[in-house]
């Protein structure tokens, strides 16, 4: 009876010490694949751009606005790039709509709505998307035949019909591209930048 009951205690603790094995080499193995997709997002192509006023009157009111945006193309090893914007002296406390877009300037053709970033009361703002950048693109029928057209520009908007009055005043024109179908003019494009690559 003892003899039993040693072999089952026995075979308990085989069982969890090979359990506790397969959980170390499968912690390991997880450990292992994050750090090779790091090291390879780490090798990845970069790209820097800036993004400028949209028109001469804008950058005549916002004289010292500075926008920065960078890319990692990581969309082959991690299923999406990483879309990063940085503005200093922006109007404070302002909204912008982003997208990615066919062309800059108006009708600016397609586009697709990638996120938004706020500046705060210093005009500093900031933030990062995950999203595919390099190969973006919008697909449509026409004439029964697929149209593909490549997104390769970047357009912000003021998510406010109000948040371009300190420029253009009360008047100005309200556009669609926000969330409510309700912004602002164009603010910012990368139309002094190369294109985003094409795939």
């Amino acid at each position: 009876m003892r003899f039993t009951t040693r072999l089952a205690i026995g075979a308990a603790t085989l069982a969890v010490v090979a359990a506790s094995a397969v959980g170390a080499l499968g912690a390991t193995a997880s450990r292992d694949s994050k750090a090779r997709r790091a090291h390879t997002a780490a090798g990845a192509q970069k790209l820097h751009f800036h993004l400028t006023p949209s028109s001469p009157q804008l950058a005549a009111c916002m004289p010292h606005v500075h926008i920065d945006v960078d890319v990692k193309l990581t969309t082959n090893e991690l299923g999406f790039d990483v879309f990063t914007i940085r503005g200093r002296h922006l109007p404070p406390n302002t909204a912008f709509t982003t997208f990615l877009i066919q062309q800059t300037a108006a009708p600016f053709g397609a586009a697709e709505y990638i996120g938004d970033f706020t500046s705060n009361k210093h005009g500093n703002a900031y933030n990062q998307f995950r999203l595919i950048v390099q190969e973006a693109f919008s697909s449509t029928l026409v004439n029964g035949q697929r149209v593909r057209v490549d997104l390769n520009r970047v357009g912000a908007w003021f998510a406010d019909p109000k948040g371009d009055d300190f420029c253009l005043g009360a008047n100005s024109p309200v556009t669609p591209f926000d969330g409510d179908n309700e912004a602002g003019v164009q603010a910012f494009n990368s139309a002094n930048a190369q294109p985003l690559p094409a795939p």
